[in-house]
C-alpha cells in the first residue's frame, strides 16, 4: 500500500464532489483537517475511513463509513451536508448556510 499525501487526498476528496455534483466544505481549514483526516486513515488502514468515525476493525466492517459514506448521499439530499460536512450540496454551499450537527444513520444502511 502506498502512502497518501494531503494532496493526493484533496485531490481525491475534489473528484468525489465533482463526479457527485457536490461542493467541498468552503471552510479552507476545516476542509484542511478533513482531508489530513482521510489521509491518516489511508495510511493507517489503507481505505478512506470517514474522519469523524472510529473504526470498526477491518475494511468489511467499516464498508458504510469508507468516504464518501454510504449515507451521505441522503444526508446532502436532506441536511445539505454528509455528516462530518466535508461535502455539501452546492445550494447549501451558495446559500452561505453553516453545516450543523445530524444524526448518524449508518445503521440504517
Amino acid at each position: 500500500m502506498m502512502p497518501k499525501s494531503f494532496d493526493q487526498t484533496m485531490t481525491f476528496a475534489s473528484m468525489v464532489a465533482k463526479k457527485q455534483g457536490w461542493a467541498l466544505n468552503p471552510d479552507a481549514e476545516f476542509t484542511k483537517d478533513l482531508v489530513e483526516g482521510l489521509a491518516t486513515n489511508w495510511n493507517r488502514y489503507g481505505y478512506f475511513l470517514c474522519p469523524c468515525r472510529d473504526t470498526d476493525g477491518s475494511r468489511e466492517a467499516d464498508a458504510k463509513v469508507i468516504c464518501p459514506c454510504a449515507p451521505s448521499w441522503k444526508d446532502i439530499e436532506e441536511r445539505g451536508h454528509c455528516f462530518c460536512a466535508l461535502y455539501l450540496d452546492p445550494a447549501f454551499a451558495s446559500a452561505g448556510k453553516t453545516p450543523a450537527s445530524i444524526p448518524d444513520r449508518r445503521s440504517q444502511f
